[in-house]
């Protein structure tokens, strides 16, 4: 599979790619430098640390940012007139900050966060309806990669520093998780995983961090089934994109590399492309 640099954008954290089924369009953002793109173009300029985000029904997004007043908000955001309007928040560390999130398959928002630092467990996970905040885990270091099963009945999560995949039972009617248990075991030399999608067979893809690298896995298994070489050290998350939904887009970041690992990898916070064999689950709706 042949990788496509679409825009060399140096993001100092790339971050958290969402395909928007109904305008064929790519969202994703730069936590670090605040910032909303829509594919290759700068959609808008934030205030506060923009860690997610999601296409809703209504053709706005949902955001989760990371302000002054309240560390985790959920906000409604018309990309028309960047207006933006806050629909719930929760009160976190002042030295935590959103980091990833997705909305489920009945269109709930699910989202992280973690120690700006990376040093503490003091991260959540926090699931919005559109009229309620559950806290769905704590104890959380680096809030990271969200995945479904094809059936929607599993759910599959990555706090970064564990190095594994986790598995819960997913009760889709009312977004509860339960039986944990590790689906994947991350070796050391593959780097560190990040964010992470899956497709339609089941297998998940995973970008990993500081391991130049998307790889694929068999959670039923735990095999690594391939991997897929990213001219960025630093390859943060992927989605399914594209009119058959098999073309996988992929965010790097800058950020933490040194001016060796820069010199060595000079695409990094580029967004990448590349068309695969398989068609991805899609990106869920909020709303």
């Amino acid at each position: 599979m042949n990788i496509e640099l679409i825009l060399d954008a140096k993001a100092t954290l790339g971050e958290g790619p969402a395909w928007d089924e109904k305008t064929q369009t790519l969202y994703w953002v730069d936590i670090l430098e605040k910032r909303i793109y829509a594919g290759t173009e700068l959609l808008a300029q934030l205030d506060d640390l923009i860690g997610c985000l999601a296409p809703q029904k209504n053709g706005n997004l949902i955001l989760g940012l990371s302000g002054v007043k309240s560390r985790a908000s959920f906000v409604d955001f018309r990309p028309a007139s960047s207006q933006q309007t806050v629909l719930a928040a929760v009160s976190e560390f002042a030295k935590n900050r959103i980091n990833d999130g997705k909305c489920d398959p009945v269109g709930r928002f699910i989202l992280g966060t973690m120690d700006m630092n990376e040093k503490d467990p003091s991260g959540s996970l926090y699931s919005f309806d559109g009229k309620q905040v559950t806290r769905l885990l704590d104890g959380i270091c680096i809030s990271n990669g969200l995945a479904w099963s094809p059936d929607y009945k599993t759910f599959y999560y990555i706090d970064t520093p564990t190095r594994e995949v986790k598995a819960y039972d997913y009760d889709l009617e009312t977004g509860s998780i339960s039986s944990p248990r590790e689906a994947i075991r991350v070796p050391e030399s593959l780097g560190w995983p990040d964010g992470m999608t899956s497709d339609i067979e089941g297998n998940l893809w995973i970008a990993m961090w500081g391991g130049a690298q998307v790889t694929r896995w068999n959670p039923n298994t735990g095999q690594l089934l391939e991997q897929i070489p990213v001219p960025a050290l630093q390859t943060s998350s992927c989605v399914f994109g594209g009119k058959d939904r098999n073309e996988l887009y992929i965010t790097s970041a800058r950020k933490g590399m040194s001016e060796e690992d820069l010199k060595k990898y000079t695409l990094s916070g580029g967004l990448f492309r590349v068309v695969t064999k398989f068609e991805g689950m899609p990106t869920f709706e909020f709303g």
